[in-house]
């Protein structure tokens, strides 16, 4: 018993270790946007006490592993969110664990067609070209945000899905931005659809391979979606891309960061304000964050974290 006792004054006598925690940051697909703001991001959170590791991931499977907590924190947009929390379209149930850190910047989908398939068929608005029977388009993987609105569009706006695509004698593919973008220039498909930010070097490389149009977005289609899930109409304007030479109306919305809802106070509000005074860097990074400021940080109607909001709000005065 004397021992016993000996032992345990001597383990109380140890200073106690603090074992840091490790945030898991879920990102994108390589090659894109947010596959590298992602590591940026992680590695600034890393320097200011917060251990971050970060991974590829997928905007949806990003929200789903954010609200089972197999990850802690990840991009997404802000639409899919709003389906996920009403447990519609890809999601078979609500989340309920998965908040918006912050919106980071505008998220724009690109319908990018091939020149000489658009003066062979007519084509004004994307209407007309998924009324092409034998249609080849590409978009990228299932799981990501891009496919989710993509596909949320067609079936809302356009009354069509791949399925319906593929039996009226089209083709689908489904691939990176790269390799879609290599599809586009071996003249392997006609039309690519993804989501980027307003300023996306894969656009400007498609461009230097192959002559492109990009396809406005039907007013009705806009508003079909837009009721469904809350997006916005997006004016793509000349000066960015050379193939634009007039506004071209598009699906508008945010890339946003989710994150667990049930994460320490302390923690959250320090990741927001690293956000806030990392914004410099990481318009380096991303050109598109440099549209990220304390008040568009701040969602109006998705439920926000609220030591995040606490933090941007006292930010933003």
């Amino acid at each position: 018993m004397k021992r016993i006792s000996i032992l345990l004054i001597f383990l109380l006598s140890i200073p106690a270790v603090v074992i840091a925690a490790n945030y898991r940051f879920v990102s994108g697909p390589q090659g894109g946007n947010w596959f590298v703001l992602g590591g940026a991001i992680s590695s600034y959170f890393s320097a200011a006490g917060m251990n971050t590791t970060s991974s590829t991931g997928g905007g949806v499977a990003n929200v789903v592993n954010v609200d089972r907590g197999k990850a802690d924190l990840g991009f997404s947009v802000g639409s899919l969110l709003g389906a996920a929390l009403k447990g519609e379209g890809k999601f078979k149930k609500p989340v309920k664990n998965a908040v918006v850190l912050a919106n980071l910047y505008p998220q724009i989908t690109y319908f990018i067609a091939r020149k000489d398939f658009v003066e062979k068929n007519g084509i004004k608005t994307l209407k007309d070209a998924i009324a092409v029977k034998d249609l080849r388009i590409a978009c990228l993987k299932p799981g990501t945000s891009s496919e989710f609105v993509v596909s949320s569009l067609l079936k809302l706006g356009y009354d069509t899905n791949w399925k319906k695509i593929k039996k009226e004698g089209g083709k689908v593919q489904f691939a990176s931005y790269s390799d879609g973008a290599g599809l586009m220039a071996d003249n392997h498909i006609d039309l690519f659809s993804f989501s980027v930010g307003e300023v996306a070097s894969i656009i400007m490389n498609i461009e230097s391979q192959t002559d492109i149009v990009i396809l406005p977005v039907d007013a009705d289609a806009l508003k079909a979606l837009s009721d469904a899930y809350g997006t916005g109409t997006h004016l793509i304007k000349p000066g960015i891309y050379k193939s634009v030479t007039s506004d071209i109306p598009t699906v508008g919305d945010y890339t946003i960061c989710v994150i667990r809802k049930d994460m320490p106070d302390d923690v959250v509000k320090k990741m927001a304000t690293t956000l806030f005074e990392k914004r410099g860097d990481l318009s380096t990074t991303i050109k598109d964050f440099s549209a990220f400021n304390a008040t568009t940080a701040m969602p109006a109607t998705l439920p926000m974290h609220p030591a995040a909001r606490a933090a941007f709000a006292s930010l933003a005065e």
